[in-house]
């Protein structure tokens, strides 16, 4: 099993969401983040001011997958999160040693 942490644009959450419900990857959870990467600064004036925006709003999703829908989920983000611009975001995928379902107590590719 697979942990996957994406970190895309705020506005493409509802693509990678129904991409992933297409090919039947569902349990995700969602987190308004910010960070900085290669976007690097935004700056607005606004009356006369300069504001500076270091770091930039993105959304992080999380979703656990089995080693087979793996590859499936990446590629599917990958697509949907995609505009082809600097800071699209980034793909993280971590090991995952145990999930337990807290109603059941299922465990492992059973609790996804």
């Amino acid at each position: 099993m697979q942990l996957i942490s994406a970190v895309i644009r705020p506005h493409r959450l509802n693509e990678v969401k129904e991409a992933l419900f297409a090919v039947n990857i569902a349990g995700l959870t969602v987190s308004e983040v910010r960070g900085v990467g290669k976007q690097k600064t935004k700056v607005e004036r606004y009356r006369g001011s300069e504001y500076k925006f270091d770091l930039m709003a993105k959304v992080k999703i999380e979703v656990a997958v089995t080693d087979d829908q793996l590859q499936t989920a990446i590629d599917t983000i990958r697509k949907a999160a995609l505009t082809g611009e600097v800071g699209d975001g980034k793909i993280f995928i971590t090991p995952l040693d145990e999930v337990v379902r807290i109603r059941t107590g299922e465990r492992g590719e059973d609790a996804l």
